[in-house]
């Protein structure tokens, strides 16, 4: 490749739910102009919970090197480059800039102008970003592996019934002031909301806190707790989820990506409507408006 070939390179952070939505977004702004797309993946050499999770998925997996990085942050002269483009990006339009950060949470229509070298640095949860390539984003997030023979039992049960993945999101959620954690009240509501749609359903248990949800919820129709993949596996559950023919989702991104890739003929999501405890963060562009919201 030219070094002064167009290139959108994407910031990867946060958990694998974080970075799918980072991946979509950054793909489809590189498909659309037909230019390359590459990862800054260098957050996680200081992440000490996180790291890159996208490797098993058959994505266009090009790291950004240090010569493509240097495009948008020279480390010649620094402190006069940083004061220019500072200058710069204030007078250029935002989707020119080439360093382009989420400003706002819920959708930016200006993104999808972005044409020329850009660093996106956000987190870009909203699938108005890559609806248009939607098919080439579910494709690209299948996986490089077959399941393990002790999968694909439980992926034909799956296929086989009116499976439900019900995702509860507990963690690091317990202590953080601006997500904060869903109730037995709203998997209540959204499992009797899926009954009267949905016939004999099957459900299958998804969470980080197994023990939690065993304990405090109630599920009127025969569950399946999913209890054998931990943080390094969570592709595995991932898998799993996207072979559930409806979904009840967590405030999670993770579980939001286990509804969206499933994608089902006469599919019944449920998401709940406090995404955020903060009332200034909108989560109205986070869920799709074919979801239903309680």
């Amino acid at each position: 490749m030219q070094a002064d070939q167009t290139m959108i390179v994407v910031q990867l952070k946060g958990g694998l739910g974080n970075q799918m939505f980072q991946y979509a977004c950054g793909r489809a702004i590189a498909y659309r102009n037909n230019v390359p797309l590459k990862l800054d993946v260098s957050a996680f050499r200081w992440d000490t919970l996180r790291t890159y999770r996208l490797s098993h998925f058959n994505i266009v997996e090009h790291f950004a090197i240090q010569e493509d990085m240097r495009r948008f942050f020279p480390r010649h002269r620094q402190v006069i480059a940083w004061t220019c483009g500072k200058v710069r990006n204030r007078w250029l339009p935002y989707h020119r800039r080439p360093i382009v950060p989420e400003r706002q949470f819920h959708f930016d229509p200006e993104i999808l102008k972005v044409k020329d070298d850009a660093y996106l640095s956000g987190y870009w949860q909203c699938e108005k970003y890559f609806a248009d390539v939607a098919e080439l984003i579910r494709s690209e997030f299948t996986f490089k592996t077959e399941p393990d023979e002790g999968y694909k039992r439980l992926l034909e049960e799956m296929m086989e019934t009116n499976s439900v993945s019900v995702h509860i999101r507990r963690g690091d959620y317990v202590v953080k002031p601006d997500h904060g954690v869903l109730g037995p009240d709203y998997y209540a509501g959204a499992l009797n909301f899926v009954a009267q749609r949905v016939a004999q359903p099957r459900i299958f248990v998804f969470s980080d806190d197994i023990a939690w949800a065993k304990g405090n919820l109630t599920f009127p129709f025969p569950a399946v707790f999913i209890e054998h993949n931990g943080a390094e596996r969570d592709h595995e559950d991932l898998r799993l989820m996207r072979h559930c023919k409806h979904h009840v989702v967590a405030n999670s991104t993770f579980s939001w990506w286990g509804a969206w890739l499933a994608e089902w003929p006469g599919q019944v999501v449920v998401a709940p409507k406090t995404w955020f405890q903060d009332p200034g963060r909108s989560a109205d562009d986070v869920v799709p408006e074919r979801w239903t919201k309680l």
